[in-house]
């Protein structure tokens, strides 16, 4: 087996120290040295990934935060090569949506001997025509985007997800958006809003709920309009995904679909898998079911 690790060094203490850790694991099951991909500001692992899975790679391991794990995703759509997952970010939301080990040994142990499941993958345009970006967690626009695009980098080092919390109250008096929302061929709902996120996976980090119907491998999209109005609101909603609470509530509306648009007033921050993704004022999502392989625990 041709194992390739596509490594972001930013993101680890010592890059030779895992460059070695990956070896011996390799070593120990009988498999040639890896190939190992540092990534680039130029190439985030996208372009990497397809000219090794060009050139024969078997399995991919992607060491890094959840924006590596987006670029070698998108590299490795529709090839039928798996994605072993090393989290080294400060969210590593697919690892936590599929219930792997964040610990990098034992992660690395499910990456090379796990077993393979499909998951969907999310397709976003901004523009009309344009071609689609792929996400394998979220896509959100509004305060979310926003929260992630002035987290403190300093701070997420030494904090880690907590460093949104202080991001997050910076925004929570921004001003809402006008938002028109169509999910396949339902009559458009229209709503002042604070952020409308769209998920293929529905957990935050510390537990938080926000799409808990989502499932990875169920062929839809999962929308969550949030529309608190002031701080109180904005409690509510907080207890609401802490509490997994079901029942309907002005400030968190859920839908379902395999195409979703939404169409806002002005542009607004935008996100893609908890990266910062630019402004928009469109997102047009399509679903790519089973178009990524991804090992997990046997």
């Amino acid at each position: 087996m041709t194992v390739v690790l596509v490594l972001n060094p930013t993101k680890v203490t010592s890059a030779a120290a895992l460059r070695r850790m990956v070896a011996h694991a390799c070593r120990e099951r009988g498999r040639p040295e890896p190939l190992v991909l540092e990534t680039t500001v130029a190439d985030p692992g996208e372009q990497m990934v397809r000219h090794a899975v060009e050139h024969g790679a078997d399995l991919v391991l992607s060491a890094g935060g959840d924006g590596t794990v987006m670029a070698v995703s998108r590299g490795l759509a529709g090839s039928g090569v798996p994605l072993g997952l090393l989290p080294l970010g400060t969210g590593n939301l697919l690892a936590r949506n599929l219930d792997l080990p964040l610990d990098l040994e034992a992660a690395l142990d499910v990456a090379l001997d796990g077993r393979s499941r499909r998951l969907d993958l999310g397709l976003l345009s901004t523009e009309p025509g344009a071609p689609p970006e792929a996400f394998v967690v979220m896509a959100g626009v509004g305060f979310d985007a926003a929260m992630m695009a002035d987290a403190p980098a300093r701070l997420k080092s030494v904090a880690g997800w907590a460093a949104y919390l202080v991001s997050g109250v910076r925004h929570l008096r921004d001003r809402p958006m006008q938002v028109e929302l169509t999910v396949d061929d339902q009559e458009p709902v229209r709503r002042e809003a604070r952020s409308v996120v769209v998920g293929n996976v529905g957990m935050l980090q510390a537990g938080l709920q926000l799409l808990p119907d989502a499932r990875p491998d169920d062929g839809l999209l999962d929308v969550v309009v949030l529309s608190p109005l002031g701080l109180l609101d904005w409690g509510r909603v907080l207890v609401r995904l802490a509490s997994h609470r079901p029942g309907v509530d002005r400030n968190v509306e859920r839908f379902q679909g395999k195409h979703v648009r939404v169409r806002t007033t002005g542009e607004h921050p935008l996100q893609l898998d908890g990266d910062p993704a630019g402004t928009a004022d469109l997102l047009v999502v399509d679903v790519q079911p089973g178009a990524l392989l991804v090992r997990v625990a046997r």
